[in-house]
Protein backbone atom coordinates (compact mmCIF):
# COMPACT_ATOMS: atom_id res chain seq x y z
CA UNK A 1 0.00 0.00 0.00
CA UNK A 2 1.55 3.73 -1.35
CA UNK A 3 2.59 5.89 1.64
CA UNK A 4 -0.12 8.80 2.43
CA UNK A 5 2.61 11.69 2.40
CA UNK A 6 2.86 13.96 -0.53
CA UNK A 7 5.53 15.71 -1.47
CA UNK A 8 3.57 19.73 -2.07
CA UNK A 9 4.14 22.66 -3.71
CA UNK A 10 2.57 26.31 -1.84
CA UNK A 11 3.25 29.68 -2.93
CA UNK A 12 4.82 31.41 -0.08
CA UNK A 13 2.60 33.02 2.83
CA UNK A 14 2.03 36.70 1.48
CA UNK A 15 1.38 35.89 -2.13
CA UNK A 16 -1.60 33.01 -2.12
CA UNK A 17 -4.92 33.42 -2.98
CA UNK A 18 -6.94 36.47 -0.84
CA UNK A 19 -9.84 34.32 0.40
CA UNK A 20 -11.58 37.18 2.17
CA UNK A 21 -14.03 37.98 -1.19
CA UNK A 22 -15.35 34.35 -0.23
CA UNK A 23 -15.79 34.09 3.10
CA UNK A 24 -18.70 36.12 2.67
CA UNK A 25 -19.71 37.18 6.52
CA UNK A 26 -23.59 37.18 5.21
CA UNK A 27 -22.86 33.32 3.61
CA UNK A 28 -20.82 32.46 7.35
CA UNK A 29 -23.53 34.13 9.20
CA UNK A 30 -26.33 32.02 7.51
CA UNK A 31 -24.91 28.96 8.30
CA UNK A 32 -24.61 29.45 11.69
CA UNK A 33 -27.81 30.50 11.97
CA UNK A 34 -29.32 27.42 11.25
CA UNK A 35 -26.96 25.48 13.76
CA UNK A 36 -28.45 27.69 16.16
CA UNK A 37 -32.22 26.67 15.15
CA UNK A 38 -31.41 22.90 15.65
CA UNK A 39 -32.70 20.88 18.44
CA UNK A 40 -29.64 19.86 21.47
CA UNK A 41 -32.37 18.08 23.54
CA UNK A 42 -30.74 20.00 26.14
CA UNK A 43 -27.53 17.87 26.37
CA UNK A 44 -24.32 19.64 27.00
CA UNK A 45 -20.41 18.19 26.59
CA UNK A 46 -19.00 17.93 30.27
CA UNK A 47 -15.32 16.53 29.66
CA UNK A 48 -14.05 13.42 28.19
CA UNK A 49 -14.90 9.91 29.15
CA UNK A 50 -11.59 9.50 30.87
CA UNK A 51 -11.78 12.32 32.94
CA UNK A 52 -15.23 10.62 34.73
CA UNK A 53 -13.62 7.96 36.82
CA UNK A 54 -14.68 6.03 40.19
CA UNK A 55 -11.47 7.69 41.89
CA UNK A 56 -12.79 11.13 42.13
CA UNK A 57 -15.50 13.39 41.65
CA UNK A 58 -15.16 15.64 38.35
CA UNK A 59 -16.55 19.13 38.63
CA UNK A 60 -17.38 21.81 36.01
CA UNK A 61 -19.82 24.62 36.31
CA UNK A 62 -22.47 24.66 32.26
CA UNK A 63 -24.04 27.75 31.77
CA UNK A 64 -23.71 28.91 35.54
CA UNK A 65 -25.20 25.85 36.76
CA UNK A 66 -22.60 23.76 38.88
CA UNK A 67 -22.22 19.73 38.22
CA UNK A 68 -20.37 17.31 39.74
CA UNK A 69 -19.72 13.79 37.98
CA UNK A 70 -18.34 10.34 39.30
CA UNK A 71 -18.45 6.52 37.84
CA UNK A 72 -20.23 3.96 39.95
CA UNK A 73 -18.77 1.01 38.28
CA UNK A 74 -19.05 1.63 34.79
CA UNK A 75 -21.68 3.77 34.87
CA UNK A 76 -21.94 7.60 34.87
CA UNK A 77 -23.47 9.71 37.62
CA UNK A 78 -23.76 13.69 37.29
CA UNK A 79 -25.99 15.88 39.60
CA UNK A 80 -25.85 19.12 41.24
CA UNK A 81 -22.24 20.79 42.34
CA UNK A 82 -23.97 21.75 45.49
CA UNK A 83 -24.52 19.66 48.52
CA UNK A 84 -28.15 20.51 49.40
CA UNK A 85 -27.12 20.05 53.23
CA UNK A 86 -25.33 22.97 53.75
CA UNK A 87 -23.75 23.72 50.09
CA UNK A 88 -20.22 22.42 49.92
CA UNK A 89 -18.69 22.25 46.87
CA UNK A 90 -19.50 18.00 45.78
CA UNK A 91 -16.77 18.37 43.23
CA UNK A 92 -14.06 18.39 46.13
CA UNK A 93 -15.72 15.06 48.12
CA UNK A 94 -14.87 11.49 47.63
CA UNK A 95 -16.38 8.48 45.43
CA UNK A 96 -16.67 5.65 47.84
CA UNK A 97 -17.90 2.36 46.99
CA UNK A 98 -19.44 4.36 43.98
CA UNK A 99 -21.69 6.83 46.02
CA UNK A 100 -20.51 10.48 46.49
CA UNK A 101 -19.09 11.51 49.93
CA UNK A 102 -19.59 15.31 50.83
CA UNK A 103 -16.22 16.54 52.93
CA UNK A 104 -17.93 18.75 54.83
CA UNK A 105 -20.11 16.57 57.21
CA UNK A 106 -20.08 12.62 55.47
CA UNK A 107 -23.43 13.24 53.67
CA UNK A 108 -23.53 10.43 51.21
CA UNK A 109 -25.06 11.00 47.70
CA UNK A 110 -25.79 8.93 44.42
CA UNK A 111 -27.84 7.37 41.84
CA UNK A 112 -30.99 6.60 43.74
CA UNK A 113 -30.48 9.73 46.22
CA UNK A 114 -34.26 11.09 46.58
CA UNK A 115 -35.01 14.37 47.72
CA UNK A 116 -33.47 17.63 47.38
CA UNK A 117 -30.57 16.09 45.53
CA UNK A 118 -31.56 14.43 41.97
CA UNK A 119 -29.18 13.16 39.45
CA UNK A 120 -28.99 15.08 36.06
CA UNK A 121 -29.06 13.10 32.78
CA UNK A 122 -26.14 11.53 31.89
CA UNK A 123 -24.81 9.76 28.45
CA UNK A 124 -21.46 8.26 27.87
CA UNK A 125 -20.59 7.89 23.89
CA UNK A 126 -17.40 6.61 24.75
CA UNK A 127 -15.29 9.67 23.47
CA UNK A 128 -17.35 12.01 25.69
CA UNK A 129 -19.62 12.62 28.45
CA UNK A 130 -22.92 14.59 28.07
CA UNK A 131 -25.11 16.11 30.61
CA UNK A 132 -28.53 17.31 29.95
CA UNK A 133 -29.26 20.04 31.70
CA UNK A 134 -33.05 20.75 30.96
CA UNK A 135 -33.62 24.32 33.07
CA UNK A 136 -30.46 25.26 30.96
CA UNK A 137 -31.49 24.37 27.47
CA UNK A 138 -35.10 25.05 27.72
CA UNK A 139 -35.71 22.76 24.78
CA UNK A 140 -38.26 19.93 24.40
CA UNK A 141 -35.54 17.41 26.30
CA UNK A 142 -34.20 14.16 24.16
CA UNK A 143 -33.11 10.52 25.49
CA UNK A 144 -29.80 11.26 24.09
CA UNK A 145 -27.47 14.03 23.13
CA UNK A 146 -27.31 14.31 18.82
CA UNK A 147 -24.58 12.14 17.85
CA UNK A 148 -22.26 12.49 14.73
CA UNK A 149 -21.09 9.49 13.02
CA UNK A 150 -18.08 8.49 13.68
CA UNK A 151 -15.54 5.64 13.09
CA UNK A 152 -17.26 2.06 13.01
CA UNK A 153 -14.32 0.34 13.83
CA UNK A 154 -11.11 0.59 16.21
CA UNK A 155 -10.06 4.15 16.00
CA UNK A 156 -7.86 6.13 18.09
CA UNK A 157 -9.16 9.15 20.04
CA UNK A 158 -7.86 12.09 22.35
CA UNK A 159 -9.49 14.99 23.55
CA UNK A 160 -8.37 18.40 24.56
CA UNK A 161 -10.32 21.09 26.30
CA UNK A 162 -9.19 24.93 26.08
CA UNK A 163 -11.41 27.83 27.87
CA UNK A 164 -11.91 31.35 26.28
CA UNK A 165 -13.59 34.07 26.62
CA UNK A 166 -16.42 34.14 24.56
CA UNK A 167 -20.17 32.25 23.93
CA UNK A 168 -20.64 28.89 22.03
CA UNK A 169 -21.66 31.30 18.76
CA UNK A 170 -18.31 32.60 18.57
CA UNK A 171 -16.62 29.24 18.55
CA UNK A 172 -18.83 27.68 16.35
CA UNK A 173 -18.53 30.97 13.60
CA UNK A 174 -14.77 30.41 13.89
CA UNK A 175 -15.49 26.55 12.48
CA UNK A 176 -17.74 27.72 9.73
CA UNK A 177 -15.37 29.65 8.68
CA UNK A 178 -12.72 27.06 6.50
CA UNK A 179 -11.30 30.22 4.49
CA UNK A 180 -9.13 30.93 7.20
CA UNK A 181 -7.05 27.85 7.86
CA UNK A 182 -4.28 28.77 5.39
CA UNK A 183 -3.53 32.44 6.30
CA UNK A 184 -4.46 31.86 10.32
CA UNK A 185 -2.56 28.83 10.56
CA UNK A 186 0.22 28.16 8.16
CA UNK A 187 2.04 25.97 10.29
CA UNK A 188 -0.50 23.10 9.83
CA UNK A 189 -2.29 23.52 6.69
CA UNK A 190 -1.64 24.42 2.79
CA UNK A 191 -3.54 24.94 -0.49
CA UNK A 192 -6.98 25.18 1.16
CA UNK A 193 -9.56 25.47 -1.47
CA UNK A 194 -13.57 25.10 -0.08
CA UNK A 195 -14.87 22.97 -2.59
CA UNK A 196 -18.96 23.89 -1.74
CA UNK A 197 -20.32 26.04 0.92
CA UNK A 198 -23.72 25.12 2.82
CA UNK A 199 -26.95 25.76 1.57
CA UNK A 200 -30.27 24.87 3.32
CA UNK A 201 -31.01 22.01 0.69
CA UNK A 202 -26.99 20.70 1.28
CA UNK A 203 -25.62 22.13 4.55
CA UNK A 204 -21.98 21.45 4.63
CA UNK A 205 -18.85 22.93 3.82
CA UNK A 206 -16.34 20.54 1.94
CA UNK A 207 -12.59 21.34 1.85
CA UNK A 208 -10.05 20.48 -0.08
CA UNK A 209 -6.76 20.87 2.66
CA UNK A 210 -3.23 19.41 3.04
CA UNK A 211 -1.98 18.89 6.20
CA UNK A 212 1.36 19.98 6.83
CA UNK A 213 3.86 17.04 8.37
CA UNK A 214 7.29 18.31 7.87
CA UNK A 215 8.49 20.89 5.74
CA UNK A 216 7.09 20.23 2.15
CA UNK A 217 5.32 17.08 3.21
CA UNK A 218 1.81 16.79 3.80
CA UNK A 219 -0.97 14.71 3.84
CA UNK A 220 -4.06 15.79 1.37
CA UNK A 221 -7.31 15.29 2.25
CA UNK A 222 -10.68 16.22 1.69
CA UNK A 223 -13.58 17.25 4.76
CA UNK A 224 -16.80 17.80 4.85
CA UNK A 225 -17.91 20.42 7.87
CA UNK A 226 -21.35 19.90 9.44
CA UNK A 227 -23.17 21.14 12.51
CA UNK A 228 -25.31 18.39 14.06
CA UNK A 229 -26.77 20.65 17.21
CA UNK A 230 -25.93 24.44 18.23
CA UNK A 231 -23.09 23.84 19.99
CA UNK A 232 -21.14 21.24 18.03
CA UNK A 233 -18.83 21.02 14.63
CA UNK A 234 -18.14 18.25 12.92
CA UNK A 235 -15.14 17.81 10.32
CA UNK A 236 -15.60 14.61 8.90
CA UNK A 237 -12.54 13.24 6.38
CA UNK A 238 -14.28 11.99 3.33
CA UNK A 239 -11.32 11.62 0.64
CA UNK A 240 -7.87 10.76 0.90
CA UNK A 241 -6.14 9.29 4.32
CA UNK A 242 -7.93 8.26 7.18
CA UNK A 243 -11.57 8.38 5.28
CA UNK A 244 -14.12 8.24 8.24
CA UNK A 245 -11.94 10.12 10.82
CA UNK A 246 -13.72 12.86 12.47
CA UNK A 247 -12.97 16.03 14.51
CA UNK A 248 -15.48 17.17 17.01
CA UNK A 249 -15.54 20.79 17.89
CA UNK A 250 -18.19 20.78 21.18
CA UNK A 251 -18.60 24.81 22.79
CA UNK A 252 -20.37 24.36 26.65
CA UNK A 253 -20.85 27.44 28.17
CA UNK A 254 -19.58 27.73 31.33
CA UNK A 255 -19.89 30.84 34.40
CA UNK A 256 -18.88 33.92 33.36
CA UNK A 257 -15.70 35.23 34.32
CA UNK A 258 -14.67 37.29 37.27
CA UNK A 259 -15.28 40.46 34.23
CA UNK A 260 -18.71 39.36 33.63
CA UNK A 261 -17.60 38.13 30.21
CA UNK A 262 -18.76 34.98 29.11
CA UNK A 263 -16.93 31.80 29.33
CA UNK A 264 -16.75 28.71 26.75
CA UNK A 265 -15.03 25.54 27.27
CA UNK A 266 -13.83 24.14 23.74
CA UNK A 267 -13.86 20.35 24.03
CA UNK A 268 -12.30 18.99 21.24
CA UNK A 269 -12.50 14.93 20.25
CA UNK A 270 -10.25 13.57 17.60
CA UNK A 271 -10.84 10.46 16.23
CA UNK A 272 -8.56 8.62 14.14
CA UNK A 273 -9.02 5.77 11.37
CA UNK A 274 -7.18 4.37 8.99
CA UNK A 275 -7.56 1.36 7.17
CA UNK A 276 -3.99 0.56 6.42
CA UNK A 277 -2.05 -3.01 8.36
CA UNK A 278 -0.19 -0.84 10.78
CA UNK A 279 -2.56 1.87 12.21
CA UNK A 280 -4.32 -1.07 14.36
CA UNK A 281 -0.50 -1.99 15.33
CA UNK A 282 -0.62 1.79 16.61
CA UNK A 283 -3.75 1.20 19.17
CA UNK A 284 -1.51 -0.81 21.88
CA UNK A 285 0.37 2.60 22.48
CA UNK A 286 -2.38 5.01 22.00
CA UNK A 287 -1.46 6.30 25.64
CA UNK A 288 1.48 7.63 24.34
CA UNK A 289 0.28 8.91 21.47
CA UNK A 290 -3.00 10.82 22.66
CA UNK A 291 -0.85 13.98 24.37
CA UNK A 292 0.49 14.60 20.77
CA UNK A 293 -2.81 14.62 19.31
CA UNK A 294 -3.84 17.02 22.09
CA UNK A 295 -0.86 19.29 21.55
CA UNK A 296 -1.56 19.70 18.08
CA UNK A 297 -5.48 20.69 19.09
CA UNK A 298 -4.35 23.11 21.67
CA UNK A 299 -1.86 24.46 19.45
CA UNK A 300 -4.68 25.05 16.57
CA UNK A 301 -7.00 26.59 19.21
CA UNK A 302 -4.63 28.93 20.71
CA UNK A 303 -4.75 30.77 17.73
CA UNK A 304 -8.55 30.08 16.50
CA UNK A 305 -9.22 31.06 20.85
CA UNK A 306 -7.79 33.79 19.87
CA UNK A 307 -10.30 34.23 16.86
CA UNK A 308 -13.49 33.55 18.62
CA UNK A 309 -12.39 36.06 21.36
CA UNK A 310 -11.90 39.06 19.78
CA UNK A 311 -15.38 38.15 17.31
CA UNK A 312 -16.98 38.21 21.22
CA UNK A 313 -15.35 41.56 21.92
CA UNK A 314 -16.51 43.34 18.68
CA UNK A 315 -20.06 41.63 18.50
CA UNK A 316 -21.11 42.44 22.21
CA UNK A 317 -19.76 45.86 21.78
CA UNK A 318 -21.73 47.10 18.53
CA UNK A 319 -18.34 46.90 16.54
CA UNK A 320 -18.66 43.66 14.76
CA UNK A 321 -18.60 44.48 11.06
CA UNK A 322 -22.15 44.46 9.43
Amino acid sequence: MPTPLRRFTAKPWPEQEPTWRDAKPALIGAALKRASARPSGNWFVLAASREITGAAPFGRTIAGVEVVAWRSGSTVVAGPGSCPHLGAPLCDGAVHRGELVCRWHGLVLGPRRPGAWSPYPAHDDGVLVWVRLDEVGGEEPLDAPVLPERPPVASLDAVATVIGRCEPEDVVANRLDPWHGAWFHPYSFANLKVLETPTEERDRFLVEVTFKLVGRVGVPVVAAFTCPEPRTVVMHVVEGEGVGSVVETHATPLAPGPDGSARTAVVEATIAYSDRPGFAKSLPVAPAIRPLMRWAAARLWKDDLAYAERRYALRTTGRFPG
